[in-house]
């Protein structure tokens, strides 16, 4: 299996993964392709968390020749996906191929750059919530592809748990995440795995993952 438990988090080492991270990483990759590689990544993930979180059960096949046993995964109908605008967008897009038959929610979140970075926080502004019914059997995935202070997940995550009262797992899926942001969601919200694609060195002093990749967002709609 190719994901790793390290500490605060677990981290997913599948080759493609780290492959498709290190173009996005690229600076000379350009919008059209930065796109294209969060919807690969999230496929990827998607697919990771599959292997490695849900279960599968055996049924009766009927083949063109014989009667034979096959093997399904279980709980693919009963996945919520969160994204976290606008960053994840495409990244999302990727996991719906993974769970095409998710149920989808949104949470448009962010931090305020003007106000600076208090004690390794930034207030965050919640400008829109939209979540659908979160059941006791749901699979919850909040999808951000940059976990840096972890500020916004957690205001996300206060948003969720209000909404969602019970649930079978809550993820929280990042491609890229520092050591800072990784403590404090896994110390405010134990109940939620962390997955990352990469743990990075550190934040800088204006609260950006250092090596990173940029802002995601800016990267995926050229609004730079």
């Amino acid at each position: 299996m190719t994901i790793e438990d390290r500490d605060d988090a677990h981290l997913i080492t599948h080759a493609l993964a780290k492959d498709t991270l290190s173009r996005l990483r690229d600076v000379e990759t350009e919008q059209v392709a930065f796109r294209k590689g969060l919807v690969k990544l999230g496929r990827i993930c998607g697919y990771e968390i599959i292997d490695g979180a849900m279960e599968t059960e055996y049924v009766p096949v009927e083949t063109p020749l014989q009667e034979t046993t096959g093997e399904r995964v279980k709980g693919l109908d009963d996945v919520v996906i969160i994204n976290v605008l606008r960053a994840a967008t495409p990244f999302v897009e990727g996991l719906l191929k993974a769970f095409p038959r998710a149920k989808q929610g949104v949470i448009s979140a962010g931090r305020d750059e003007e106000a600076g970075m208090t004690d390794g926080e930034f207030p965050i502004t919640i400008d829109y919530v939209k979540l659908p019914e979160i059941g006791p059997d749901d699979t919850v995935i909040v999808a951000d592809p940059m976990l840096a202070t972890g500020s916004t997940m957690c205001a996300v995550l206060d948003h969720v748990l209000d909404e969602a009262g019970d649930f079978e797992d809550l993820f929280v899926l990042s491609a890229v995440s520092a050591p800072d942001g990784l403590v404090r969601v896994s110390e405010q919200v134990p109940e939620a795995d962390l997955l990352t694609v990469a743990i990075d060195d550190r934040l800088d002093d204006d609260g950006f993952i250092v090596p990173g990749l940029g802002d995601a967002g800016d990267r995926a709609f050229r609004t730079v």
